[in-house]
């Protein structure tokens, strides 16, 4: 359709209690600018007043004059039965969606539900299209690109200041290049032999003696060939073994020591699903940020449906000048070179790496795609 959506596909997705004429406009017009994406999972219900009867697919949006009428019938908690609760005052909106709470904080267009509605139907899961639609300006649209781009336009995560360490971290390399994630000491080895520069070790399965013994070794290998070897969650052991640095995911953040990680010296990468986990790994200012998964993967259990290229894109295009990028899930030679395309620098592989044939050759082909994406970006 052009990136043009009619207002019945729309409305088959996405709808209004009560039903609002203009604020259906407003989100028609938003949308039809934002192109084309697969159509949501959800069929959202987006309730600026309370229904009679509560849906599972509903977001109930509550506003801050609506909350001292009546305090106890307005509770996010009388809403239980809801897919979640947007609390909004003038400088803030909190979601709270399947026991978890996302609050954000920043100004924010008038036409903020109408966004939220046309970032929904794109697809975006609610903390994301939050994100996106705080973030919204009608300008863009008149400017000729929709899409917000600008970082200086998107919310700030509220509760942040007790995990941000007060220095930042040490800095890695802006184009990280291929990134292969291996579980073993011997294949850190294997790699480093082959020319590899950055690598993560991932071992998940050893025992305490075992697992500090495969890092001390896998540490001193990369010393030997100046390469920078990031240490999978076993942030302890990596400043133990003084390991380059440490690669943590959204769940490790209120459990790893973010200040000792940064005292000891070590580089931080950290993993995000999405516009909402970006923000909150910008505002901690690690070395490096992974984007993912671009692709289905099955090396692990991933808590998001996959990225695919496009949203990629727009990650890198609001990233790319603010910290190195990574991208990861289901990447291999195939789809490397498209990968790289959306100016990503980086790009960690599993399966490509350990599942090759050849080993030599498929690092030489990858690390190929790397230096002829280079070649055409000058």
């Amino acid at each position: 359709m052009n990136g043009q959506t009619s207002a019945h596909a729309l409305s088959s997705h996405i709808t209004f209690w009560p039903p609002a004429a203009p604020l259906l406009a407003a989100t028609m017009r938003i949308r039809a600018h934002l192109g084309q994406w697969p159509s949501p999972a959800v069929r959202w219900r987006l309730c600026s007043a309370p229904p009679q009867s509560i849906d599972a697919n509903d977001l109930i949006i509550l506003h801050s004059d609506t909350l001292t009428k009546d305090a106890d019938q307005h509770e996010p908690s009388h809403f239980a039965a809801a897919a979640g609760v947007l609390t909004v005052t003038a400088e803030t909106i909190t979601l709270r969606l399947g026991g978890t709470v996302y609050p954000l904080a920043g100004e924010r267009s008038d036409d903020w539900l109408a966004a939220l509605a046309a970032f929904l139907d794109c697809g975006f899961v609610p903390p994301d299209a939050l994100v996106l639609a705080h973030a919204w300006r009608e300008p863009h649209r008149a400017e000729g690109n929709a899409w917000p781009l600008d970082y200086t336009d998107f919310p700030r995560v509220l509760g942040l200041a007790a995990v941000r360490p007060s220095i930042p971290f040490a800095a890695c390399p802006w184009q990280l290049g291929l990134y292969p994630v291996v579980a073993s000491a011997d294949w850190v080895e294997r790699l480093l032999e082959l020319g590899v520069k950055t690598i993560q070790l991932r071992a998940k399965t050893l025992e305490h003696a075992a697992l500090q013994a495969e890092i001390k070794r896998a540490v001193q290998a990369a010393r030997h060939h100046h390469a920078q070897l990031f240490i999978n969650d076993h942030w302890q052991l990596a400043i133990e073994t003084g390991a380059y640095g440490v690669h943590l995911g959204q769940e490790d953040l209120q459990t790893a020591q973010l200040q000792t990680i940064a005292n000891a010296g070590l580089r931080l990468g950290l993993s995000t699903h999405g516009y909402y986990e970006m923000l909150v790994a910008c505002h901690l200012q690690p070395s490096y940020i992974a984007l993912g998964a671009v692709f289905a993967t099955t090396t692990k259990s991933m808590p998001t449906a996959p990225q695919g290229l496009t949203r990629l894109a727009h990650y890198v295009q609001l990233l790319k000048k603010q910290i190195p990028l990574v991208a990861i899930g289901g990447i291999d030679g195939a789809v490397l070179a498209d990968v790289l395309a959306t100016g990503v620098g980086s790009a960690a592989v599993v399966r490509a790496i350990t599942e090759a044939g050849d080993l030599r050759k498929a690092v030489a082909t990858l690390q190929h795609a790397f230096v002829r994406n280079h070649d055409l970006d000058e």
